[in-house]
């Protein structure tokens, strides 16, 4: 390990201080938590996805003495209720979302940093609510436009040859997004869940491009588990074959109005989910961003390089308030 990388581990394991559910109406109930210093920097953490949820280890960015951390599982994901609802389920709702949460817990104004499409969001927040955000820490970059989907779905397979003969074989010659979101969409649950776990499994493995050989334990083949795949793929589906509700010239000419806020753009060389170009696109857009291209990344936020610029990025913001004098790895 590159010693510079290994000078920034993430930080200790924390549990939550806070934690509840904030009604949004239109039926939903969002599950958010706070951790760390109630008195520190406030920072808001959006997962990715669409779909997923907030887990433990996201917390662990940073420094528990320094920040008021607050998480949130998006509308239909993780704990939030209900559970793979798609309907009143947009980008535009869920960046009102975040503004409910933020009047809900007094703070005036935070720290976003969002990854993979926690990046679309946060720029999508930050367009229309520049005032309350302190600055921007987005992690590879998705700019929900077809060329993005495109890729994941079509394209990576030069990369990946072997995964999407399998991947592929689900629906020889039909978009495989479409097919998935039809699938899932289908009364046929049998067919819903081989299209899930396969996307599952050829995303694992754009995940893990570039790293050691090896495939990782595909999740158990359990009602239970079956049950919460076609959940969170569901309304990934439901945003992806949509642009996301905002496609990327909106999100370009969105980021070109933020003017001097302070953002830092980190992405991995290695990343087969999304195109290291979305960044270099986003930092030529954003007037004042920094870029940082990790070499030996790929998509994952918790690969070594990344982390460990990630972590020193909320340190540095911590300290100074910008980025604009921000060097990784320190010389």
């Amino acid at each position: 390990m590159n010693q510079a990388f290994s000078a920034y581990p993430l930080y200790p394991p924390i549990e939550p201080y806070d934690q509840g559910w904030l009604d949004v109406g239109d039926g939903h109930r969002i599950y958010y938590e706070q951790c760390g210093n109630p008195r520190g920097l406030p920072a808001l953490f959006l997962h990715g996805g669409p779909g997923s949820g907030c887990s433990p280890q996201q917390r662990r960015f940073f420094d528990p003495e320094r920040y008021r951390i607050v998480l949130f599982d998006q509308r239909g994901c993780g704990r939030s209720e209900p559970r793979g609802a798609t309907h009143a389920n947009t980008t535009q709702h869920l960046v009102r979302d975040c503004e409910r949460l933020r009047a809900h817990l007094a703070l005036r104004q935070w720290l976003v940093f969002g990854g993979s499409w926690g990046s679309t969001l946060a720029l999508a927040y930050a367009a229309l609510h520049r005032s309350a955000c302190l600055g921007l820490v987005l992690r590879g970059i998705f700019l929900a436009g077809k060329d993005d989907t495109d890729w994941l779905f079509r394209d990576s397979a030069q990369f990946l040859p072997d995964h999407w003969a399998e991947f592929s074989a689900l629906a020889p010659g039909q978009h495989l997004l479409h097919y998935c979101a039809r699938a899932i969409a289908a009364a046929a649950p049998t067919q819903a869940v081989r299209a899930v776990r396969a996307w599952v499994q050829y995303e694992d493995a754009a995940m893990r491009y570039g790293q050691a050989a090896g495939s990782a334990q595909a999740p158990p083949d359990t009602p239970e588990e079956n049950a919460r795949l076609l959940d969170k793929y569901r309304i990934q589906a439901h945003y992806l074959t949509q642009e996301c509700f905002l496609g990327e010239q909106q999100l370009l000419t969105d980021a070109a109005r933020l003017g001097s806020l302070p953002c830092l753009i980190l992405h991995g060389r290695l990343d087969m989910v999304c195109r290291p170009i979305a960044a270099w696109r986003l930092h030529r857009a954003l007037p004042g961003s920094r870029l940082y291209i990790a070499a030996s990344a790929g998509h994952s936020p918790f690969d070594t390089e990344l982390a460990a610029a990630l972590i020193s990025a909320t340190a540095h913001f911590a300290e100074r308030g910008s980025f604009s004098d921000w060097q990784f790895p320190l010389p």
